[in-house]
């Protein structure tokens, strides 16, 4: 219940700034999610789900269901200020696509609970006529299109994917994972359907294939490997060679196609085309190297002391001050290489994990004995996914980054800490959180396990962090937005205390919404 009342918080918050159709569409979203959210989660407990959901959590409906809503509604007002059509309509289409999305979530949750719940079948009716009404009203046809092309690859990709990987996600992570990864695949489909030369930064076409790319790439090696054990050597070589095939033979010739130019020569081209490029490239390969030093480290303790050791939670959040060093100084220098540099982590991070659950030779199995170490209870299903969605978390105020709507590249007031949503929200918030409340923690929060001084603690860091941003990004210009900063970060660091779901992914997500605002 604190948890929703939270996030009815924010989307109030974002009402009382924006104040247009959408907002209210958002409002009674929420209102229906709250509601549903009770019959998924009766369903989790009863084993009634269609698939097999994530164990120790809630469903997240409620929270997962306002992220993208509320993003699609403040980029829409941000652009309209700056006066760019385009993008205000882009956010119409986000917002639209994401109360759409959670829509079919609630009608499923409502048409498999027996009985049947009545008020909950009204209410959901309701919000749902609204938003339908709301839309019909506010998009052209096309746009229409493009939503309802999201939603069945969303329906498609979440009947194939929660199947093949059992217990990895809440229904609310699904929403969030599968969502996201459904409008790329729409966007990347409608830009190569609609090339012109020289319109689109190729960063974000990069990002774009990127994505989908690896999911391509996962699907095809899930079916292949039904009909062959993948642990053998020949499997492993034929896995290597055919990643060589479809990388060169469909991903480059696809960017080709968006880019117009050689994706290898172009990406070598952006890295290091400046000094200052050079020196962040060299610190980050020095950062990870540090990490992989954690990781041995930690495994050669194990073997030493026992089989049973596990990393404890501040062993964990190391990485995070890891990934807090990698961002900041991207941030600052340049942010176009930290956009670019997530990107290729990103892939890098999920085909290493197509290795190890594959138990591809010569890596696989020692990736397996590797990463069990910092394993913890949200890994419950058979991928590891707590560090790609840290990536995600850092990296997602990065990509979503309104640049065409920001003059001078950053927004006015708080929102110029919008790509510093990440570092603040996990890299210093979470981490203090986490550190604090386990060592000095006492007084706990009701019905958690986190505690009121870690809570404390981390929005006192946070408000440090944003005072040393000041100092040392000159581009940073809040405006005396003092008070909204603070209540946003309060907020967010409220919700790390009470949400079960992956804080990672989230908080960075709800801070930006906040920003944004």
């Amino acid at each position: 219940v604190v948890e929703s009342l939270l996030v009815f918080a924010v989307a109030l918050s974002v009402h009382a700034v924006v104040w247009d159709r959408f907002s209210w569409c958002a409002l009674a979203l929420a209102v229906q999610a709250f509601y549903v959210q009770f019959k998924w989660d009766r369903l989790l407990q009863q084993g009634g789900a269609v698939f097999q959901f994530r164990g120790a959590a809630n469903s997240g409906l409620l929270p997962a269901s306002m992220v993208i809503p509320l993003l699609g509604v403040v980029m829409k007002e941000r652009c309209r200020a700056a006066g760019i059509v385009y993008f205000e309509r882009f956010g119409i289409v986000v917002a639209s696509t994401g109360m759409l999305l959670a829509l079919f979530l609630s009608v499923l949750a409502v048409g498999i609970t027996k009985p049947m719940p009545t008020n909950t079948c009204i209410l959901t009716g309701v919000a749902g006529s609204v938003i339908v009404y709301t839309m019909k009203h506010s998009l052209t046809v096309s746009e229409v299109i493009e939503v309802l092309e999201v939603l069945l690859i969303f329906v498609y990709l979440s009947m194939i994917l929660l199947y093949l990987l059992p217990r990895c996600f809440t229904p609310g992570e699904a929403l969030l994972v599968l969502g996201g990864v459904s409008f790329v695949l729409n966007q990347l489909i409608k830009r190569s359907l609609n090339v012109v030369e020289g319109r689109g930064d190729p960063i974000d076409f990069f990002l774009l294939v990127a994505v989908v790319g690896v999911v391509l790439l996962g699907l095809f090696f899930t079916v292949l490997f039904i009909f062959m054990d993948s642990g053998t050597w020949i499997s492993s070589m034929f896995f290597h060679m055919m990643t060589a095939v479809l990388g060169l033979g469909v991903i480059m010739p696809w960017l080709y196609r968006l880019i117009q130019r050689n994706p290898l020569f172009w990406l070598l081209q952006f890295l290091f085309q400046t000094q200052t490029r050079l020196y962040l490239l060299v610190y980050w390969t020095f950062l990870a190297a540090s990490a992989c030093g954690v990781v041995f480290y930690q495994n050669a303790k194990r073997s030493s002391e026992s089989k049973k050791h596990q990393a404890s939670t501040i062993t964990r959040k190391y990485f995070h001050l890891i990934v807090v060093a990698t961002y900041v100084p991207g941030l600052i220098y340049d942010r176009q290489l930290l956009y670019v540099a997530a990107v290729l982590c990103l892939a890098v991070f999920i085909f290493l994990e197509y290795v190890r659950y594959f138990r591809i030779k010569p890596f696989g199995q020692t990736l397996r004995h590797l990463l069990s170490l910092f394993l913890d209870e949200r890994d419950s299903g058979p991928l590891i996914l707590t560090h790609i969605y840290l990536l995600l978390g850092m990296s997602l105020p990065v990509w979503l980054f309104p640049r065409s709507c920001a003059p001078k590249g950053t927004l006015p007031g708080a929102g110029a800490l919008v790509p510093y949503s990440g570092v603040l929200a996990v890299g210093v918030g979470d981490t203090i959180a986490s550190v604090f409340g386990s060592t000095m923690g006492e007084i706990k929060w009701p019905g958690t396990k986190k505690t009121f001084e870690g809570t404390m603690t981390a929005i006192f860091a946070q408000i440090i962090a944003v005072a040393l941003i000041l100092i040392f990004d000159s581009s940073v210009n809040l405006n005396a937005s003092y008070a909204w900063i603070l209540a946003s970060v309060s907020l967010v660091s409220l919700l790390e205390a009470y949400t079960t779901q992956i804080d990672n992914l989230l908080l960075p997500l709800y801070l930006q919404i906040m920003l944004m605002a």
